[in-house]
């Protein structure tokens, strides 16, 4: 059987890098919050739940590093992210695991259940 995912298992592989991006929870979930328009840092924090300002500033920044998103400055105190033309290929793809999730988080959050509860009567 040939392997499908091809270099994708070698370290050194850009496909690998660029799973390793997407599949980091944050990353996706500020992807998201920038898919229908621009956002100031605050009005990020505000929207993505249990995310702390210095995760959200070094999400940011790891996403500007991968070209992803773009910083941009209107005034000393007013800065507002977005996605580049490389994140906006991002957004159909994370829109379809999103639908995915909602149609499947509650029987996973069960199976989850039932394992920890398992394990306690272990």
């Amino acid at each position: 059987m040939q392997n499908m995912a091809g270099p994708a298992y070698l370290a050194d592989c850009p496909t690998r890098l660029a799973v390793e991006i997407i599949s980091d929870k944050w990353a996706v979930l500020v992807l998201f919050g920038l898919s229908r328009q621009p956002r100031r840092h605050g009005e990020l924090v505000d929207l993505i739940g249990g995310i702390s300002r210095k995760v959200l500033t070094q999400t940011l920044r790891r996403l500007q590093q991968y070209g992803l998103v773009e910083r941009r400055a209107e005034a000393p105190r007013r800065v507002e992210y977005s996605l580049t033309d490389l994140g906006r290929t991002l957004v159909e793809p994370i829109e379809v695991l999103t639908a995915w999730a909602r149609d499947h988080g509650e029987a996973i959050a069960d199976f989850q259940e039932a394992a920890q509860a398992k394990a306690t009567d272990m």
